[in-house]
């Protein structure tokens, strides 16, 4: 019990990774039919293993949907100012910890976002599949990260597997020949009335003007891809923002496909009955559905790969394999992000992840439980000189 009293996250760590693993999540779910793929794999490097607390953590993170991400870390920041605050310390100490805490949530969500750091790369045991991106962007898009030009989008998708993909900016036509590390091949997001089309393939400028105002205007623009050659896909979050009720009329009006995955933070929350619709919609007019990283340089990691079969066509053409957690998002209700988002992680981890966990958690909890002699510093070598003492 003083263990408990003296280390209470510590114990509480260690529980839940035991816990956890009585009922863990597989590394990767097919997105159209909910199970575990048996031909694929996600390697993770010996870093990010070694580093899990760290990898894990930022991968939860960039795997927020925005609206559980704002509960989520609303709740944490608010609740590490309270921890702070009514700690039995003096003023001042109490208030630069209950200013420590959110500041900390802060820092973690910019590592999250900008920290270079070792990701998971697919490998796939069919060499007959191209595993590619249907949707990425540079700095050539108006919400792209500065600097973040087609040669750090191509090293982004060969360092997670990817052996190609589409470049779609927004409104701007992406047609150069690049071919190392990866194939980046041509397209465009066309921004047009409540909805964005990704255009794939052989794309020409359009006057945008002329698909916007109405529905029946935008829906316009589907045809106009097919006379050019190209594929039109509806993107998310807007076909589902905007304009679920008039899926129907996508497809006759010659959509190719819907994105049912996309790894922005506003369109990871997607419901899953939704998804159902699409896929049963897709299945029956033999269209093609696709996941996306919607990368612009943002995000360090994606949550989802695609595994596209050379010649087929339609529904059959295109596998969509995504982390669990990323389709969680959809699943669960926002305000249940503060608890939910880390039990989903811990089910989540490998078994080479958990084991870092706990080494990282014993270590910690074995330097703080030492006892230091009157006038020894405080520092990693207690422990060691502890440790070899007889």
């Amino acid at each position: 019990m003083n263990l408990l009293r003296r280390h209470p996250i510590a114990i509480a760590l260690v529980a839940l990774l035991l816990v956890t693993a009585f009922n863990p999540l597989p590394p990767l779910v097919d997105a159209v039919t909910g199970s575990a793929p048996g031909d694929v794999e996600l390697e993770r490097p010996a870093l990010y293993t070694v580093l899990a607390p760290l990898s894990d953590t930022l991968d939860a993170l960039t795997f927020f949907s925005l609206e559980r991400a704002r509960w989520a870390l609303a709740v944490w920041a608010l609740g590490l100012a309270a921890w702070g605050a009514l700690r039995p310390s003096p003023v001042r100490r109490r208030v630069s910890l209950a200013l420590a805490g959110p500041i900390g949530i802060v820092l973690l969500a910019g590592a999250t976002v900008l920290l270079p750091r070792p990701v998971p790369r697919l490998v796939a045991a069919d060499s007959g599949a191209t595993i590619i991106d249907y949707h990425a962007h540079t700095e050539a898009s108006h919400d792209g990260r500065s600097g973040w030009t087609w040669a750090r989008l191509a090293a982004w998708h060969a360092r997670q597997g990817f052996e190609a993909s589409y470049v779609t900016d927004h409104n701007v036509i992406f047609n150069l020949r690049i071919t190392d590390p990866i194939r980046l091949l041509p397209g465009v997001e066309w921004s047009v009335y409540r909805q964005h089309i990704v255009a794939l393939g052989p794309v020409r400028p359009i006057a945008r003007d002329s698909f916007g105002t109405s529905t029946p205007r935008m829906l316009r623009l589907f045809g106009e891809l097919e006379r050019q050659g190209a594929m039109g896909i509806a993107s998310l979050p807007e076909y589902w923002r905007n304009h679920f009720e008039d899926l129907d009329a996508f497809v006759a009006a010659g959509a190719d496909g819907f994105e049912i995955v996309n790894c922005a933070p506003k369109a990871l929350g997607f419901p899953g009955p939704l998804r159902r619709e699409v896929l049963a919609l897709a299945q029956q007019h033999d269209l093609l559905v696709v996941g996306a990283s919607d990368n612009h340089g943002w995000a360090q990691v994606t949550c989802v790969w695609n595994l596209s079969q050379a010649g087929a066509h339609g529904y059959r053409a295109n596998r969509v394999v995504a982390r669990p957690l990323a389709l969680l998002q959809g699943e669960w209700l926002p305000w249940t992000a503060p608890v939910s988002q880390p039990w989903f992680m811990f089910r989540s981890l490998s078994w080479g992840e958990r084991m870092s966990w706990l080494t990282w958690v014993l270590v910690i909890l074995l330097y703080r439980a030492m006892p230091r002699r009157r006038g020894q510093a405080a520092g990693l070598g207690i422990l060691a000189r502890s440790l070899g003492e007889p």
